[in-house]
């Protein structure tokens, strides 16, 4: 029995060597120049306030979506386009999640999404940028600088997709654009961390 199970598990470890490896390289001349878009299972975006100075409270959205032109051998010229539904914010507490979708702060039905379009990058390194561009929030656009870090790329051993990745962070003042509920007793200051993973479009 026990040299039946051990042949079973080697058997498997056999067929599936590609899994037991990293397959992404953070080597940018090896990442694939086009088209990506937004991978959303695989794509976080997370924020985090100040509450009343007695913690750091956080929450999420999800179903991402968007594209990233991706040039490596011209890094300056990347384009990168995001858009997140507002009605997909989401915390540890039912009730919270549902005030921040209302009038009050996000205002999901009147402001349904939030965007970001990318106007410069600025190359530091061979695998950090600082990206700028237009963020739309509740109705309000302002320039926002991230600072973005790759991750990994490569071919995906599960999709057999092309994939990149990238972890950026920036801060904005939410009450510059509009949401001023309870400033300054919960933070002013809106902390953001974007894990983003990108599949080339073929």
């Amino acid at each position: 029995m026990k040299s039946l199970l051990a042949s079973g598990l080697l058997a498997l470890l056999v067929a599936t060597p590609a899994l037991s490896q990293t397959p992404a390289t953070r080597d940018p001349a090896q990442i694939q120049a086009g088209t990506y878009a937004v991978d959303p299972n695989h794509t976080q975006v997370g924020w985090r306030v100040s509450h009343m100075g007695f913690s750091n409270y956080a929450g999420g959205f999800s179903d991402v979506s968007g594209t990233l032109d991706l040039q490596p051998k011209t890094p300056a010229a990347a384009k990168l386009t995001i858009k997140i539904p507002v009605a997909s914010v989401t915390t540890t507490s039912a009730k919270l999640t549902d005030e921040l979708k209302g009038d009050q702060w996000l205002d999901a039905a009147k402001f349904p999404d939030i965007t970001f379009v990318s106007t410069k990058v600025a190359p530091e390194g061979k695998d950090k940028a600082k990206v700028t561009g237009n963020l739309t929030l509740h109705g309000v656009t302002k320039p926002v600088t991230l600072d973005v870090t790759l991750v990994g790329a490569g071919v995906n051993p599960l999709s057999k997709k092309v994939t990149v990745g990238f972890d950026a962070t920036g801060t904005l003042k939410r009450s510059e654009f509009g949401v001023k509920t309870y400033v300054p007793l919960i933070g002013d200051d809106l902390h953001l961390t974007i894990a983003g993973a990108f599949e080339r479009q073929d």
